[in-house]
């Protein structure tokens, strides 16, 4: 059995922060669509994970400045990892639901950075921070209101203070506080018994406590019914969901890690994502499991002067301001006086100088200025309900380039896969080894294509969540985007070989989508260490051969172990061989693979591609 954190270290928070964005990236579809209060926006999933993907880069990044020896020797200590955790949620908080989960992480790391000399904390110092990161984020918010993620917050916290033990003993009290909680909010808020859900906040905080217990437990609570009691339909955002891997462990192999992921689709890029309509919706489990639908089958005004306010469209601000704020404190005070008279669901978290500033108004123009009295705002971000998304920092007035009507967006592993893709007409964002981009990247990369209808592609399995949310935004954004989930570079390939910019839009999508989940995938590296693999016990070194993402031949070197791999791919037939080389390979072994496949298989063609720095030594496609 793989071992798990005993004690709240810097690896533990890491641990967390990567567990805690994977079940938010299962969730955020089902919690988007139960999103109802205090806005009916459906973004309250897709503004955690974003906050939750912010907090985990910046505890990788002081990782990774000490694995280059950029800092101390011997790792990051626990205040080190819990700050740049605080620090990346709050910089990266998005909407009303983000922003107080960047409060509750900074809570927290007040209490596990207190001792800036400690390497570890134990179940009393997981209980104190739990208490801080509620108390702290209801002061943050203006007016709280009972039956929100506050009230799951402090249910948490009460639970926990409670229970005596280790980290693992805490971590699980508060997870079940939070879950009764959870199950309670429709009778404390009536816009949620209405709807007959729970609160999407409060449902996205559970996700992250359940993520706290498999850091110190190794074991998900919701794979044991907890999807009902927290309104979560069946299968979604964490029931039945494979274990985590072991608490800081580093992977050998990318993407050969059947532990960590959710189990795949039958076909790898079987349907594209679509936005649903409200004939659309999940059925969702009430608490008391009966179903429900997933949004109101009619507006539903909800309570004004709320920590997240009130709907627009039912008396409600039209417009959201977020910013950060660069202030004393002393100043902040007086901004939230004035904010609060502004509008409603305020919320202002951070310290230190550097503050994350959300508020509903009617005047947006007003709220922003309030920031400027008060010190240096940036970061601006105003948002229109129902109207998408306006920006303030305003480049001069110019007529505007008239958008394309269709375009293609792929990730791709490597400089000659992106100048490839390039010259197929597609804009390229490229992923460095060790290095996925972010959501944001990928949103800047969907604007940049400049065209009202743009299909994604991630090229990734472990980049799906990621895409998903990107795309959510853009959505929001005006942009119509269609996810086809590619889990390969050679399924990207075969998904833009198709693709005609002429079609309907639902054709092009289906086509590419037809193309992608009719392309086997497999690539060849080399083990980092010595590992445990569904192929057997690999050493450092070995050549290893992944078929679908599992590995499927431990080799001795490139060329056998490629040759090994053609062959299983190609038992089951095949038109199209696609070999992609890394840098390292010489074209020896590209030449020896043409010349096997021309041996062994008729009537089967070879593409040979140049990837450049990819990762892998070589890809593989078999159409």
């Amino acid at each position: 059995m793989a071992q798990v954190a005993q004690t709240f270290d810097a690896p533990a928070v890491r641990t967390w922060c990567g567990l805690a964005l994977r079940a938010l990236g299962r969730a955020r579809e089902e919690i988007d669509a139960i999103n109802v209060y205090p806005v009916a926006d459906g973004d309250t999933g897709t503004n955690l994970y974003l906050t939750a993907e912010s907090a985990a880069a910046a505890v990788e990044a002081v990782f990774a400045g000490h694995e280059t020896g950029g800092a101390a020797p011997g790792g990051p200590s626990l205040a080190e990892a819990a700050r740049a955790m605080a620090h990346g949620a709050l910089i990266g908080a998005r909407g009303n639901s983000g922003t107080i989960l960047a409060q509750l992480l900074r809570g927290m790391a007040e209490v596990l950075a207190a001792d800036g000399a400690s390497a570890r904390t134990d179940g009393h110092g997981l209980r104190l921070a739990l208490r801080r990161a509620a108390d702290s984020a209801r002061q943050a918010v203006a007016h709280p209101v009972e039956g929100t993620v506050l009230s799951v917050a402090s249910a948490a916290a009460d639970a926990a203070t409670g229970t005596e033990g280790d980290c693992g003993a805490v971590a699980r009290a508060a997870y079940e506080g939070a879950r009764t909680a959870l199950a309670a909010t429709p009778g404390q808020l009536a816009v949620l018994e209405r709807a007959g859900v729970v609160d999407a906040g409060g449902r996205g905080l559970v996700a992250v406590l359940a993520a706290l217990v498999e850091t110190f437990t190794g074991e998900t609570p919701a794979g044991r019914g907890a999807a009902r009691a927290a309104g979560q339909h069946p299968g979604a955002g964490g029931a039945g969901q494979a274990p985590a891997r072991a608490h800081g462990d580093r992977p050998a192999v990318p993407h050969a890690r059947a532990t960590e992921t959710a189990p795949a689709p039958s076909s790898p890029a079987s349907a594209p994502s679509v936005t649903p309509g409200p004939s659309d919706s999940p059925a969702l489990p009430d608490p008391s499991g009966r179903p429900v639908s997933a949004v109101p089958s009619a507006p539903c005004p909800p309570p004004a002067g709320g920590p997240t306010g009130s709907a627009s469209g039912s008396g409600g601000p039209a417009f959201e301001v977020i910013y950060l704020l660069e202030a004393e404190d002393c100043a902040v005070a007086r901004l939230r006086q004035r904010l609060d008279a502004l509008g409603d669901s305020l919320v202002v978290v951070g310290g230190d100088g550097l503050w994350n500033v959300h508020v509903h108004v009617d005047d947006a123009g007003a709220a922003v200025e309030a920031g400027v009295e008060a010190g240096r705002p940036h970061r601006i971000r105003i948002t229109h309900f129902g109207a998408g998304d306006v920006h303030t920092a305003g480049a001069a007035e110019r007529p505007p380039r008239e958008p394309a009507q269709r375009a293609v967006v792929a990730v791709v592993p490597g400089e000659g896969l992106a100048a490839l893709c390039t010259e197929a007409g597609a804009t390229t964002v490229l992923a460095r080894p060790g290095e996925p981009p972010a959501s944001g990247e990928l949103v800047e990369a969907l604007r940049r294509a400049h065209a009202r209808e743009v299909v994604l592609l991630p090229n990734d399995a472990e980049l799906r969540d990621t895409a998903a949310a990107a795309a959510e935004q853009a959505r929001g954004e005006g942009i119509r985007v269609a996810l086809i989930p590619t889990r390969s570079a050679v399924q990207g390939i075969a998904a833009l070989a198709v693709h005609e910019p002429g079609r309907r839009f639902d054709e092009d999508v289906v086509a590419m989508t037809s193309a992608a989940g009719a392309t086997r995938h497999a690539e060849v590296t080399v083990a980092e260490h010595r590992s445990w693999t569904s192929a057997g016990i690999c050493q450092a070194g070995d050549v290893l051969g992944l078929v679908d993402g599992d590995v499927a031949v431990i080799g001795p070197d490139v060329t056998a172990t490629a040759r090994t791999v053609l062959d299983r791919m190609l038992a089951a037939g095949g038109e199209l061989v696609t070999l992609v080389l890394g840098d390292e390979v010489p074209d020896t072994v590209a030449d020896h693979l043409e010349a096997h496949v021309r041996e062994t298989c008729l009537a089967v063609d070879t593409v040979v591609y140049r990837g450049g720095r990819q990762g892998a030594l070589l890809l593989v496609g078999v159409e």
